[in-house]
């Protein structure tokens, strides 16, 4: 029920986007209900609009990462556990098919958090690294303090929302949605990581956030 919720909350996201401006713009979300914003709507103000909150993980490497790592980068936010056998596998795959698309651009980045960091140390996350041929240069997959990472992903990229449900810090965290984020921290769209052409459409909107 709470996945079809969102999935409702995202096709009507999709349809007010087609309405939005003749000309194509990637929108700005601000909120979890992800309605979208464009610059030439008068409800739209840069300077108060919704960013990432500071972070601080680990990653593969033992590297510190952390906003200034994405300091005007563009990048893609999931959250994984390299323990799933249900759709991470599948998540994974599809992720990496939009990293290649960018293998020699050092403006676009990605980071996969551990939502279990328990279990997920940096030595776990280096060998799935190994597995899948993750360039550890372009992909970050951090862990770190579990609250942190639960808190920044339903308060800052809101990827487990849902409309009228708060979840509780102690429920697992479990989502398939991939979060484009621009050079100044803004999210910039909300993808089914499981749908091939949800990935294409967001190396659509990457390519287009590229050119500005």
């Amino acid at each position: 029920m709470r996945a079809l919720l969102l999935s409702i909350s995202l096709v009507f996201s999709h349809l007010i986007i087609s309405c939005g401006p003749a000309k194509e713009e990637i929108p700005y979300f601000a909120g979890p209900d992800f309605t979208p914003y464009w610059e030439s709507s008068d409800l739209f103000s840069l300077d108060t609009l919704h960013t990432i909150d500071a972070f601080s993980f680990t990653d593969q490497e033992g590297e510190v990462v952390n906003n200034q790592t994405f300091e005007g980068k563009i990048y893609v936010a999931s959250f994984f556990f390299t323990s799933c056998p249900g759709i991470c596998p599948k998540l994974t795959a599809n992720l990496g098919d939009v990293a290649s698309a960018f293998t020699n651009n050092s403006e676009v980045l990605f980071i996969s958090h551990s939502v279990t960091p328990e279990i997920d140390s940096v030595e776990v996350l280096e060998e799935f690294a190994l597995q899948h041929g993750i360039n550890s240069d372009q992909w970050h997959l951090v862990t770190g303090d579990q609250e942190e990472i639960y808190s920044l992903a339903r308060t800052s990229y809101f990827a487990e929302q849902e409309i009228g449900y708060q979840f509780s810090t102690d429920e697992f965290l479990h989502t398939e949605h991939f979060i484009l984020v621009d050079r100044k921290g803004h999210i910039r769209g909300i993808y089914k990581g499981t749908l091939e052409l949800e990935m294409s459409k967001l190396i659509e909107d990457i390519n287009e956030l590229l050119k500005l």
